[in-house]
């Protein structure tokens, strides 16, 4: 809890932006969060405004008596660390189930599973292997349900993304992202969002796993202001780009594809070369875990202009955000927790 007092232009500023968007965030109240595109272009742009507060402010008790039920069907470091502390931060509290705690689809089906979580807390947090479990979950879920990460997307990754270049850059529209390797789903979330909010997307990948067609059709069709580029060469990506962006070549489950996607991707690793073609200023980007000297070199990663930690920081402040608009911790307006 912040025990200083705002002054009164920055309480007069919470209010008016409260009430601009008080339609915004009711229509996020209670909804589950599958796709990024589950968000308007406004949503993400009200989502990082609130997360830059809640940043700033620290510890707050606005989702007191809420629960959230964390459900992994694969491990992480940053998404359950995240979300644990997020809700702890916020006031509510977090329950973290593990894959053989529940069994998910197997010891117990994905619909009684949704239905019995439903009785106990107010939403729930999921990182499957698959979409569609994930899809299942929500259509029996009568509480919120979150993508942690599935096959198809992570758009918790890409608000946590968006979050950091606003943060760096001062706002996303008309900036270049140049992503580079993988056509999987951090690209897919990302690609979507961009498209949502006004940014080039460019994306160099081998022609067997370049981005589904059905996502770039989809960013195409919402790409009201931005452009998108996809290209097997990552020197035409990355050239004048504002943010270089990498991921690992074979993701969790993809572990016997290793040493076929290491040779497919010879050609995509960001090194000094590359990235010298993205402009002076440009910034360095990468969800972790990184396999260091595969997809990135440790020039890279570890250099100046990298900003991989403060992504991995923001992924607690932009869900933070998402969890006080999904819960409705964001019904009366911020100056309201000053006290």
């Amino acid at each position: 809890m912040v025990s200083s007092l705002p002054t009164p232009y920055f309480v007069l500023t919470i209010y008016v932006e409260y009430f601009l968007f008080r339609d915004i965030l009711e229509g996020m109240k209670g909804k589950d969060l599958l796709s990024i595109t589950d968000l308007g272009g406004e949503d993400i742009r009200l989502l990082i405004s609130d997360a830059i507060g809640l940043k700033a402010q620290g510890w707050l008790d606005m989702l007191r008596g809420k629960s959230l039920a964390i459900m992994f069907e694969k491990p992480s470091l940053r998404t359950r660390v995240s979300f644990e502390l997020a809700m702890r931060q916020l006031g509510g509290q977090a329950i973290y189930l593990s894959p053989a705690e529940v069994g998910l689809g197997g010891r117990e089906s994905v619909p009684d599973v949704a239905r019995v979580l439903s009785r106990y807390v107010d939403a729930i947090a999921a990182r499957t292997f698959s979409h569609r479990t994930l899809a299942v979950l929500a259509e029996y879920s009568a509480v919120p349900v979150i993508n942690a990460l599935s096959d198809r997307e992570h758009p918790c990754q890409a608000l946590a993304d968006l979050l950091t270049i606003t943060e760096k850059k001062g706002e996303l529209q008309g900036l270049t992202l140049a992503f580079v390797g993988d056509g999987n789903n951090v690209a897919r979330s990302l690609m979507l969002a961009a498209s949502l909010t006004g940014m080039n997307f460019r994306i160099a990948s081998p022609s067997a796993y370049a981005i589904d067609q059905e996502t770039l059709s989809q960013a195409q069709r919402q790409a009201a202001v931005g452009s998108i580029l996809c290209t097997d060469e990552p020197r035409l990506a990355v050239e004048g780009a504002d943010i270089v962006y990498t991921d690992v070549w074979a993701s969790m489950g993809q572990e016997d594809e290793a040493k076929k996607r290491r040779e497919a991707f010879a050609g995509y690793q960001v090194d000094a070369a590359l990235f010298s073609l993205a402009k002076e200023n440009a910034i360095f980007m990468h969800d972790l875990p990184a396999h260091r000297g595969e997809e990135v070199t440790d020039e890279v990663i570890d250099g100046a202009r990298s900003v991989v930690f403060d992504q991995a920081e923001n992924r607690l402040h932009a869900q933070k955000a998402l969890l006080a608009a999904v819960l409705g911790g964001l019904e009366i307006p911020l100056a309201g927790y000053y006290r």
